[in-house]
């Protein structure tokens, strides 16, 4: 069984997104559990919308539903201190930390490093604004730059996943081209994932 938790310093940075799409990704190749551990259960809302094609399971159910599984996901409420975030990564094969490519962001993902310190963890740039904006690739090496593990893939912003979680599905089954691009960005994701494992 393969745990990855995905957490973050802040609200409002694709996080319950980022799970719910890893989730659908390893879905794909195992049996995949997504732990829902925020107290605002975004994770669970949307499975309650619609259909996604994994199990998703509150925090104080977690036990019951993940025996068996291939792959768990693990949602986070936002903001855990350093001693929580230590740790998180302890308990999981990878902890993914979704930030947003602005300069409000930077500071607290190099403090956040700083406390991780050897930990297993990568940052991942979400919500980055479509080219020829170029605050994700500035922001890709600002982290490099300060010591921080981070994933090539980067998740493009997209009116395609409110729709997703509105509807209850993944974003790669809404009726749209757009979504197919943003979907690849989370497959590119998965990709890395599984060559991290390897």
């Amino acid at each position: 069984m393969k745990i990855l938790t995905v957490t973050g310093y802040k609200g409002g940075v694709a996080k319950s997104t980022t799970a719910v799409h890893l989730a659908t990704y390893f879905s794909d190749i195992g049996k995949t559990v997504l732990v829902d551990g925020d107290p605002n259960r975004t994770s669970v809302g949307w499975a309650n919308r619609g259909t996604l094609p994994f199990t998703v399971a509150d925090e104080r159910q977690a036990m019951k539903v993940i025996s068996g599984a291939d792959y768990v996901v693990i949602d986070t409420p936002a903001r855990p201190n350093s001693d929580d975030l230590k740790e998180l990564a302890k308990g999981c094969d990878l902890l993914v930390l979704p930030t947003a490519p602005d300069v409000l962001s930077l500071q607290p993902m190099l403090e956040t490093a700083k406390d991780l310190g050897s930990a297993n963890y990568r940052a991942l740039l979400v919500i980055v604004p479509p080219y020829p904006n170029r605050e994700g690739e500035v922001m890709l090496h600002d982290l490099l730059s300060g010591g921080v593990p981070v994933f090539k893939a980067m998740i493009r912003r997209t009116t395609g996943f409110p729709k997703a979680a509105l509807a209850g599905i993944p974003i790669r089954d809404l009726n749209d081209s757009r979504a197919k691009i943003a979907w690849a960005d989370y497959q590119a994701l998965g990709d890395e994932i599984m060559e991290l494992w390897q």
